[in-house]
């Protein structure tokens, strides 16, 4: 596969600089600027980021690992896609275990974190009310997910974390107009198919508490996808 050049780095740099202004959406805005202003008792010290969250990570990426949005005192405080809440904790523990990551956590946009091979973005960049962005806000927000995956060239597998994340991607990525809808890849936790430009899309339960503390969602079987991710997408 052909290297991002560094015209490409560049590239990602200015979309995250367009989605941290972006005001496409007025509730998801007014939402996160409320949030900020209000906190968390246990945040009350801290000065929220409360702005649209880009995506992160090495834009030299095999993998690529799609969110539903960031959380309302996670990525809104912090400034970074699942930073600072138990979703995050899950998911950088496991990039640091198979080798994508420097370290296990990620508490803050200053804390050292760097990633290796793999890029973390999301369907949604505002913290929607209740986790539930809408259809058109989802639409909305589309676009900066297009560009990274224009831009993400060397990206061979796409891990999908909930059915919202594994739609936008497939969106996105144009495969859910070129593929009749029988032939989509489906939703189903550690699912996978094989798209015909070679990408690998890996489907997961999204590490929501909701998943989490029931049980829906067990270490094993999370650490089974990036497994797999790290597999497919190479040393």
């Amino acid at each position: 596969m052909t290297r991002p050049s560094s015209s490409a780095a560049s590239a990602l740099t200015a979309v995250a600089r367009e989605i941290v202004a972006c005001e496409r959406c007025p509730r998801l805005r007014e939402y996160c600027a409320a949030v900020a202003r209000e906190r968390r008792r246990a945040f009350a010290h801290q000065a929220y980021w409360g702005q649209p969250v880009p995506g992160f990570g090495d834009p030299r990426a095999g993998l690529l690992v799609v969110g539903l949005a960031p959380a309302a005192h996670g990525g809104n405080r912090t400034g970074r896609v699942f930073t600072g809440d138990s979703s995050g904790d899950w998911l950088y523990e496991a990039l640091h275990r198979f080798g994508f990551a420097n370290q296990p956590q990620s508490v803050a946009r200053d804390d050292g974190l760097a990633l290796a091979g793999a890029y973390v973005t999301a369907a949604a960049r505002c913290a929607p009310p209740g986790n539930r962005p809408t259809g058109d806000e989802l639409s909305a927000c589309r676009p900066y997910l297009e560009r990274e995956i224009v831009l993400l060239r060397d990206v061979r597998v796409v891990i999908a974390l909930g059915r919202i994340a594994w739609e936008a991607w497939l969106k996105a990525s144009g495969w859910w107009v070129r593929l009749a809808s029988h032939k989509r890849p489906p939703f189903a936790h550690g699912a996978e198919a094989k798209l015909p430009d070679g990408v690998h899309l890996i489907c997961s339960y999204h590490p929501s508490r909701q998943n989490t503390n029931t049980g829906r969602l067990t270490r094993a079987m999370w650490h089974a996808v990036f497994a797999r991710g790290r597999e497919v997408a190479g040393r």
